[in-house]
């Protein structure tokens, strides 16, 4: 085995507290782990070394990928949106059917999978791809506090979004570093049982409870989800007491996603949640009072749609992960009633250049066909020349869905990864169309997006196994 290489370039850490005898104190979050020289804390990303604390994370990430904002469970601010997600290295938790796995638990992580970003090469890659958003997520950017923390204030210059994407268990002193630079918070709150969080996560309730009503108070864009996990938490109860907590604690307004669970990491020997128990969830957090609620991770439903709360407009539609604005005017307004939407617009976020045909000569064409439940792909594509290239791609098989190519453009030595989602009931699958200078790999994704991912030719067609390695606990010789 070779040795691990990504975690050998340490920079100093915020929130310490140093103690005596050269141990450290660490305050991003509520666990406020206490390290003595040369060890780790549950992270295991921040670390001591020599008495200060360090984190050994810095800059280095999962492959920089253009996505939707509605992977994000954010469906009230610029629907539709390009958004760059960024994800790294560690967590917080240790859920048991984490999707991110092999990046959130850093035992797992090979430098394979690591890329090393700098906060000016982010807000780049951003801005030459005309992308609004940039989206901290996958793993959990808690434990990439100081990347984040740095490159969102350069973004912010640039006049780009900051989206949080987090389970958020992290201290109300980190939070108050993240306000100033953050936009919009997208909170995953695991169930609202605290002997839950304690057995699944391996974290507790309470402080992700606290810091969800302290960004709220700050007058942040804030959304909450809950992934529904099949005969554990997609009940009744948990729709009930999230109702409860969003109705009472935030307000009836925050548009609040009931997320469709997928087998994976520790619980794979079980269903995905049938769609059923998510629809009657949404039921009762609609008839408790909340006005905007969600399904997350289903496809051909109502359910993620949004109407005017006021007349009964028909606003934005969505399939997957995609968004169409259809009830809306330029100024967010309602078309039927005039209304001043609950949902902010980014102008220009959805655009990418599009061309009705292909050059005639010089491209290498793949194809990738939706199957069963996975309906969304990676493409990663390297520019392997020193001169700019153009490649393509567009969905096909659906006669009247939009049959133009997007065009993405990469500069000399570029790699560049982005997502394309099944986006109407009758497409087929993704088109790919590269330059002879390129290199291309096709991933796929199941339901949102996660890391890693594995290319399409060593993936599954089981529609109900998630395309990924699976996890081997340990055993003892």
């Amino acid at each position: 085995m070779s040795q691990r290489t990504w975690d050998n370039q340490p920079r100093p850490a915020r929130l310490e507290e140093r103690l005596d005898d050269d141990v450290v104190r660490c305050h991003l979050s509520p666990r406020n782990c206490r390290i003595r020289p040369g060890q780790h804390g549950f992270c295991m990303v921040r670390a001591n070394r020599d008495g200060r604390l360090v984190t050994l994370n810095y800059g280095r990430s999962v492959h920089a990928t253009e996505e939707t904002i509605e992977t994000e469970a954010v469906f009230h601010y610029a629907p539709g949106a390009r958004i760059l997600s960024m994800g790294n290295v560690g967590c917080m938790l240790n859920c048991d059917y984490c999707h991110n796995w092999k990046t959130s638990q850093a035992r797992h992580v090979e430098d394979k999978d690591v890329y090393h970003y700098t906060p000016e090469e982010v807000v780049d890659i951003a801005v030459r791809h005309g992308i609004k958003v940039i989206s901290w997520t996958y793993n959990d950017p808690v434990v990439w506090h100081e990347f984040v923390v740095e490159t969102a204030a350069l973004a912010k210059a640039a006049g780009i979004v900051n989206l949080y994407k987090s389970a958020f268990f992290i201290s109300g002193e980190a939070i108050e570093e993240l306000i100033p630079v953050i936009d919009i918070f997208s909170v995953s709150i695991k169930s609202l049982d605290p002997k839950y969080y304690r057995k699944i996560t391996k974290g507790w309730l309470e402080p992700v409870l606290e810091g969800t009503e302290q960004v709220f108070r700050a007058g942040k864009h804030v959304e909450v989800s809950t992934l529904m996990v099949t005969d554990l938490s997609d009940d009744e109860t948990t729709a009930r007491e999230m109702a409860t907590f969003v109705g009472e604690r935030l307000s009836p307004d925050v548009p609040t996603h009931f997320v469709r669970f997928h087998p994976d990491y520790k619980m794979t020997d079980t269903i995905r949640t049938p769609v059923d128990r998510l629809e009657r969830a949404r039921k009762i957090a609609l008839d408790m009072g909340l006005n905007h609620v969600y399904l997350g991770n289903v496809y051909d439903t109502e359910s993620t749609n949004t109407w005017c709360h006021r007349c009964g407009q028909l606003q934005i539609t969505r399939y997957g992960l995609n968004a169409d604005l259809v009830g809306l005017d330029r100024d967010g307004a309602c078309v039927g009633c005039g209304a001043r939407a609950p949902i902010v617009l980014l102008p220009d976020a959805r655009s990418r250049t599009r061309v009705p045909e292909l050059p005639a000569e010089g491209l290498d064409l793949a194809r990738f066909d939706w199957h069963g439940d996975v309906r969304a792909l990676h493409v990663q594509v390297r520019n392997t020349s020193d001169a700019p290239v153009r490649a393509y791609h567009r969905r096909y098989g659906d006669p009247a869905a939009e049959q133009s190519w997007q065009v993405i453009d990469l500069a000399p030595q570029e790699s560049f990864r982005y997502i394309a989602a099944k986006s109407t009931a009758g497409e087929v699958g993704v088109q790919v169309a590269v330059p002879s200078q390129c290199t291309s790999s096709l991933h796929q994704v199941f339901d949102r997006a996660h890391f890693p991912t594995v290319e399409a030719s060593a993936g599954t067609l089981n529609e109900d196994v998630s395309p990924l390695p699976l996890f081997q606990p340990r055993t003892r010789s």
